[in-house]
């Protein structure tokens, strides 16, 4: 695949499939921080040496197939163009980080998008694979045959005793990050959240936004992660997330029948104006955009709305990015262009899929 097949598309491949309890989860993440045994950390690295660990991984990665994810196409940050890069963000096959502060980073990534490896970020080696709705076992098993075939190319930086080493000393031990990205409008709408996210916090987990540490949680979309990687395995991380995300499904989804059985009027209100507001805007912000893209999936996730994909919600969130937004335009926008061309695109594309169903 070619740079412009991973950034042309708003949806990857891999979230095109079904996955379970999606409609809450809509997916997993394992994410795994790994360095070279031979070379300076990436933070420390100068630039000589940055280029030193981006030229032998991408060599080694890309030369032996892995069979069970298929070739791996190196895509350097040094040949994108600043916009191409946010677009890589947009889809999370790269972190900000990588897009705007590393010496040297590149990424390695499937024709499913579904594996992203990215090189020189925190860590000389950030492996992610990622799968539809609730499958953390999955995105485990297939993060460590990965983790697994690296291992045998190249030799880690391990000790004994704490594990494996890492930038920042929270990655240290597994160097696992297992993360959800739920959609929680119901316990957003009651008003329950306050209360939940401060005791999800103490039980280790952390909650941020749609693009990681130190975004907003823009249309009700929340990343719940472990924080926790020393002194526990692997397995024990994940099975801690789970439960506590099996909790908040079933929180969620008691939330949105009370909404049904006690405030139904009121709910297909706010999701008939939403969508109305996406079908018939001239000009929407980013903001505004994805809380009411948040509403018409609830309300299709409650069959308050007939004829339109669940997919749209991921589709949409990720086209109405500035990046894509200009991407697709080929030229740099200001603000209220963005806008409009925002307005636009929903509108195009809601009209699309009610004539599909039609």
């Amino acid at each position: 695949m070619s740079l412009q097949d991973f950034i042309s598309e708003a949806l990857s491949p891999w979230t095109k499939k079904a996955g379970p309890d999606s409609d809450i989860v809509l997916s997993s993440r394992i994410r795994l921080a790994r360095n070279l045994e031979e070379y300076k950390f990436p933070l420390l690295a100068s630039m000589e040496e940055s280029y030193a660990v981006s030229k032998h991984i991408g060599e080694a990665l890309t030369q032996q197939e892995f069979q069970e994810v298929g070739p791996l196409e190196l895509v350097r940050m040094d040949e994108l163009k600043t916009n191409e890069k946010r677009v890589l963000v947009e889809k999370h096959l790269i972190s900000p980080h990588l897009a705007d502060q590393s010496k040297y980073g590149a990424v390695l990534l499937d024709k499913e998008e579904a594996v992203s490896i990215m090189v020189n970020e925190e860590d000389h080696l950030r492996i992610q694979c990622l799968w539809p709705g609730f499958q953390l076992e999955k995105g485990l098993q297939t993060a460590n045959a990965i983790d697994d075939w690296i291992e045998g190319l190249l030799t880690y930086a391990f000790d004994e005793k704490r594990g494996y080493l890492t930038s920042c000393p929270t990655n240290v031990g597994t160097g696992l990050r297992a993360s959800v990205m739920m959609h929680l409008p119901a316990l957003a709408m009651t008003q329950q959240l306050n209360r939940i996210l401060p005791a999800i916090n103490q039980l280790g987990l952390v909650v941020r936004g749609i693009y990681g540490e130190g975004s907003e949680a823009l249309g009700n979309l929340f990343q719940i992660s472990n924080q926790i990687t020393l002194g526990k395995s692997e397995e024990d991380i994940v099975e801690d997330l789970r439960g506590v995300v099996l909790q908040l499904i079933q929180q969620e989804r008691a939330a949105r029948n009370m909404l049904l059985d006690h405030s139904r009027l009121q709910l297909e209100d706010r999701v008939s104006r939403s969508y109305g507001i996406l079908c018939h805007s001239r000009l929407i912000e980013s903001k505004e955009a994805t809380q009411r893209l948040s509403d018409v999936r609830l309300g299709i996730d409650l069959g308050l709305i007939q004829g339109l994909s669940a997919t749209i919600l991921n589709e949409l969130m990720i086209l109405t990015q500035p990046g894509f937004l200009q991407q697709y335009a080929g030229d740099v926008l200001s603000s209220n262009q963005r806008d409009e061309r925002r307005a636009t695109l929903i509108r195009e594309r809601m009209k699309l899929e009610q004539e599909k169903h039609d």
